[in-house]
């Protein structure tokens, strides 16, 4: 499920992308996928890329030497990269997560390029307040969302950085009854899920396996409106 719109990236060979926050890899696989690239994906979990590590073994081009992809846990806030040493960066659903996001913004300020495109998504202000209403368990837990972006705040902050805004769009619509659900009858990790979400979960595997006409009109329809995610653009300018 990719929440980053590459087309928006203009991703172009040779180019070293970062994907900061990568949690079970797919925006890292991805980039490594389309384009003759190095992919960079760094985060704090190693489960997740454990998962990263495995998952990516189906899409490996062993023979293909202008491509590679190489993960690694790091903290946000510290990377372990030169400065300007990346051409793209995304950070897909990683910030409402961290107390001082603003640290992790000056980090990847600090490695883009001049010129570079960072990409940003975070969940959207109203489906998120539903969710927090519905349960205390959903953004209490370990690990858990720690606050409620408003979408022109977080542009503010990364424009305040030298970053030029170009783009925004949401995504993840039908997602959204799932969490609203999920959150209505809240179960304790390892309990089991309620039928009603079970379903609304086995829709939602089935949707993103066979991709049928009806459900992408009904998510483009309802983004605008109810998307879960939203998804910023922007363009490294001079350091103000």
């Amino acid at each position: 499920m990719q929440t980053i719109n590459f087309d928006e990236l203009k991703i172009r060979d040779n180019d070293r992308v970062l994907d900061l926050g990568c949690g079970e890899g797919r925006h890292a696989i991805t980039a490594y996928m389309l384009h003759n690239i190095q992919s960079v994906g760094v985060d704090l979990s190693h489960r997740d890329l454990s998962i990263t590590r495995d998952r990516f073994k189906e899409f490996e081009e062993p023979d293909n030497g202008n491509k590679s992809l190489f993960i690694s846990v790091a903290d946000g806030a510290r990377l372990p990269f030169a400065d300007n040493s990346f051409d793209k960066v995304i950070c897909s659903e990683v910030l409402e997560h961290i107390p001082n996001y603003r640290a992790v913004l000056r980090e990847i300020s600090r490695v883009l390029k001049v010129g570079g495109t960072f990409a940003a998504s975070v969940p959207r202000f109203f489906p998120e307040w539903i969710c927090w209403r519905l349960s205390d368990a959903y953004h209490a837990a370990e690990g858990g969302h720690i606050r409620i972006f408003n979408a022109s705040h977080l542009r503010a902050d990364i424009e305040d950085l030298g970053f030029v805004f170009f783009r925004q769009h949401h995504a993840h619509a039908l997602h959204v009854p799932y969490w609203w659900l999920k959150c209505l009858f809240w179960r304790e990790p390892g309990a089991a899920e309620t039928k009603i979400v079970t379903t609304y979960h086995q829709f939602l595997i089935w949707d993103l396996m066979k991709q049928p006409r009806i459900t992408r009109f009904m998510d483009a329809l309802l983004n605008p409106v109810m998307g879960k995610s939203v998804v910023m653009y922007f363009v490294k300018g001079q350091q103000p």
